[in-house]
């Protein structure tokens, strides 16, 4: 039986007491049959949150469109409700019926990833949205970006995805994902544990993970550093029963490190979705398609409704307040210097500049095509 407004409030508040998280909240409920009651009960230590907190969260939610979802409310996702410390609400923007699609798989990875592991995350997305699986990520830019996208790209452009935030489900970080935000919370939907107006905090990440990862039958790491949040995400995935695949990289590429380790640790191998799908046992009943031929290559630079038009969202490395830097962006294997123009937002000359001071400083090289590589001994300057 769902719960009544009153009782909704009252769990508002209990959640919202300082002290209390997810764990204690059930412990409280099963112990009292009720939030009303479990407030009623509370140890002096513990100052319930004002009646009029709830009620004002409930309004502005009103207000912007945004769903209060119960853990036992029948669209609560059943894979997250499994987990011991799962949300007791999910505040939900977008469409509440894709919350319980299966299979689904979370993609994560660098923010600061490269134009090829962007290119790969999207790729990969959008191959498994057309093999029927829902894409989760995080939103963060990169490779969260990028999977979301191509996910959106999918199923002719009408392709769903999940977005987990670290903050309110009305805050939109980082800022220049404003028009991404509004593509997900159309053709999916954006959810978040936080309160309305929580704002980007960096202990909020680590913990939104653990949703990112129950949400989903695997979780796929295409590139993070060795003590990146991404890594959390497949430990917490483990954790949870849930398959981990990891796309191999250059052993001198450090954002490679981390899907490597996972990979000597035991991970799946991923080069592609057909190797996702193989481990899931969809590849019998479902087709990949092909990519059409419409700069779906870059899509992780575009917005989807611009993207045959050819107008480009710069993707930076997640470093606020510092300008980009041409090596953010370079790899082992080499780079279309026009890829760097576009991804990093510099303008031509710029990039041109940059890249000789590295090529005379011997830390780059060039090959042929207008690529350039970084020179595989300089290790620790892909750092």
């Amino acid at each position: 039986m769902a719960a009544t407004d009153t009782e909704i409030l009252a769990r508002l508040r209990l959640i919202k007491t300082e002290g209390i998280g997810p764990v204690t909240f059930y412990k409280l409920l099963k112990t009292y049959r009720s939030a009303k009651e479990a407030l009623q009960s509370l140890p002096p230590k513990y100052r319930p949150a004002p009646l009029s907190d709830a009620e004002r969260e409930l309004s502005l939610a009103k207000t912007k469109g945004i769903k209060l979802i119960a853990f036992d409310n029948p669209e609560y996702p059943q894979k997250l409700r499994e987990i011991e410390d799962a949300p007791p609400f999910l505040w939900v923007k977008g469409r509440t019926d894709i919350l319980n699609l299966t299979p689904a798989v979370s993609v994560v990875g660098a923010r600061n990833a490269s134009i090829n592991g962007r290119k790969l995350a999207s790729r990969i997305a959008y191959d498994l949205t057309n093999a029927g699986v829902l894409i989760v990520s995080g939103m963060a830019r990169g490779i969260d970006a990028a999977s979301h996208k191509g996910a959106m790209y999918a199923l002719e452009q009408k392709g769903p995805t999940i977005a987990v935030l670290g903050t309110g489900a009305d805050v939109i970080y980082p800022a220049e994902n404003q028009s991404l935000y509004e593509q997900i919370s159309m053709r999916g939907a954006v959810i978040s544990e936080f309160p309305l107006g929580t704002e980007a905090q960096s202990g909020n990440f680590p913990r939104r993970n653990r949703i990112v990862s129950a949400l989903s039958d695997a979780v796929l790491v295409v590139e993070a550093g060795i003590h990146s949040g991404s890594l959390i995400t497949a430990r917490l995935a483990l954790e949870q029963g849930r398959d981990v695949f990891a796309v191999p990289g250059s052993p001198v590429e450090a954002r490679s490190a981390g899907p490597n380790k996972l990979i000597r640790d035991g991970a799946f191998l991923a080069e592609n979705a057909e190797d996702i799908l193989s481990v899931l046992s969809l590849a019998r009943r479902k087709k990949i398609k092909p990519l059409p031929k419409t700069g779906t290559e870059d899509l992780f630079a575009k917005p989807l409704d611009k993207v045959e038009n050819n107008a480009d969202i710069p993707q930076k490395p997640d470093l606020p307040g510092k300008k980009p830097e041409v090596v953010d962006f370079l790899t082992a294997e080499g780079v279309y210097v026009d890829e760097i123009i576009r991804a990093s937002g510099l303008d031509s000359a710029e990039v041109s500049l940059e890249l000789l001071e590295l090529e005379m400083a011997g830390r780059i090289e060039r090959q042929v095509g207008n690529k350039v590589a970084l020179i595989k001994r300089a290790k620790k300057d892909t750092k």
